[in-house]
């Protein structure tokens, strides 16, 4: 009579068993999403260095859309580019403290959705954010382990001018205001981990892609990608400090 029963509680004794050790197994500490910040004066050519990151690693990498109160552009498309709304809704946006950041740029309000980064870093998400300074300074506050910080700066001061005078989206007005801005902004930079001079797009997009890669992969023991990453900020540094010294 025992050992008809032997087989039933052998039974039920391994699939308990089995079911704690599953449980009580050691695992792999789920990956966290790294915010990609990437920051520049107007026309030094973030939007377009953020696009062609995304292009390349769409498996791996979102594009954070902040919600803004200016005008859509044209040729932009409402929650690809931005999500636009009105500055009531902005408004009520802040009050509810949706946002995990907002800043008032060129006239015009800016924000981040708080739920989208919690999610993404959660979900183990790779996420590029397309933000002026003091959105990627208070990204990088909130969320200081994750944010992989990098700005951008234009080769020169007249090239610099000359990107946003040829932007035909703006006003000579709006243009002339962008231009004081941005000469303010360069001084951002010290508060970045990296800083990549935008001369060549190619070799540009290489230096961030390169300084993206190091991250992800952890290759802090990578001898190569590490000096790489370094000189490549190191150079670009004491250029964008030039510049800055230019504008002073």
């Amino acid at each position: 009579m025992n050992n008809s029963k032997q087989p039933s509680n052998t039974s039920s004794a391994t699939s308990s068993s089995t079911t704690l050790s599953r449980e009580d197994l050691p695992h792999e500490q789920e990956r966290r999403g790294i915010l990609v910040i990437i920051s520049s004066p107007s026309g030094a050519g973030k939007t377009t260095l953020a696009r062609r990151l995304l292009s390349e690693f769409n498996e791996q990498l979102e594009f954070s859309v902040s919600f803004t109160t200016r005008p859509m552009r044209v040729g932009e498309v409402d929650g690809r580019d931005y999500y636009f709304v009105s500055p009531e809704q902005f408004a009520l946006m802040i009050e509810r403290g949706e946002f995990a950041e907002h800043a008032k740029v060129h006239g015009n309000f800016y924000g981040t959705s708080r739920a989208t980064v919690e999610k993404a870093l959660a979900n183990g998400v790779d996420v590029v954010f397309d933000v002026d300074w003091q959105g990627g300074e208070s990204l990088s506050a909130q969320w200081p382990n994750d944010a992989l910080m990098i700005f951008i700066v234009p080769p020169s001061l007249p090239t610099l001018e000359s990107r946003l005078r040829r932007r035909a989206t703006d006003s000579p007005e709006v243009i002339e205001r962008r231009l004081r801005v941005a000469l303010s902004e360069l001084a951002h930079h010290t508060t970045y981990q990296h800083v990549v001079v935008n001369d060549d797009l190619d070799v540009a997009y290489g230096q961030l892609r390169a300084i993206y890669e190091n991250r992800r992969e952890q290759c802090k023991d990578c001898e190569a990608g590490t000096s790489v990453s370094q000189l490549v900020t190191d150079d670009a540094r004491l250029h964008a400090e030039r510049l800055v010294a230019l504008t002073e």
